[in-house]
């Protein structure tokens, strides 16, 4: 009995100084490398609090960007491209640039630019509709169709038909329920036969005519087809 006491007080006390042993070294670390973790705390917190003013800034962004496309879009609406773009700063009224100049990171921001580009579009001005429409990042499959139809149409109207077809083809494809699909589909035929790809054009056609029978392209596509057959 007397042994199994002693072996057991020799446990505990090699257990102590285990225990010892082990916070001596963990102070040891702490006191060598402080600073270290001084450091990595001061980054944390400026990370963390980096992170929350940019979330921040991005919503109230978001927010103001809404309020001043909401202003200026009837301008867009009734076709006055030029004030869209420009606004009336006399009646308070800011316009598409200057909404993307300052917002164009946030989500309305790039729904100003979709329209910016649209804008640039109508008043022919092919470059700089084209270099928007390739900035802005729109959040629904419909957006993004019309997004890709609009670069298609500028590639169009420059002569360049092989990438005008394959956006439009793009834009056919992009949406599930887009009622504009037929007509994209239908497009990227046309400029793949102006590319001389009628081959393409053809199968394009002939999507058309099964995957949208009841489409009023899918009508005329077999006599597309037999056009371009010869």
């Amino acid at each position: 009995m007397l042994k199994k006491q002693k072996e057991l007080a020799q446990r505990q006390v090699k257990h102590q100084d285990d225990l010892l042993t082990t916070y001596e070294n963990a102070l040891s670390w702490y006191q060598t490398n402080k600073k270290l973790l001084t450091n990595i705390g001061i980054a944390l917190v400026v990370i963390v609090a980096g992170g929350w003013f940019y979330l921040n800034n991005q919503r109230q962004g978001n927010e103001k960007a809404a309020l001043e496309f909401a202003k200026v879009f009837s301008f867009y609406d009734n076709g006055q491209y030029q004030l869209a773009m420009n606004g009336v700063p006399e009646r308070n009224v800011r316009g598409l640039q200057a909404i993307v100049n300052d917002y164009g990171s946030t989500g309305n921001g790039n729904l100003a630019r979709f329209y910016l580009a649209n804008c640039y579009y109508n008043l022919g001005e092919y470059d700089k509709a084209l270099a928007e429409y390739e900035d802005a990042d729109l959040p629904t499959e419909l957006l993004e169709a019309s997004r890709l139809a609009g670069m298609a149409a500028c590639y169009e109207v420059k002569g360049n038909f092989a990438d005008a077809a394959k956006y439009f083809e793009r834009a056919g494809k992009a949406s599930s329920n887009d009622p504009n699909t037929p007509e994209y589909l239908a497009n990227a035929a046309r400029n793949y036969a102006k590319s001389g790809n009628k081959e393409q054009a053809i199968e394009l056609y002939k999507y058309i005519k099964k995957e949208h029978a009841s489409s009023a392209v899918a009508r005329e596509a077999e006599r597309y087809i037999d056009e371009l057959r010869g």
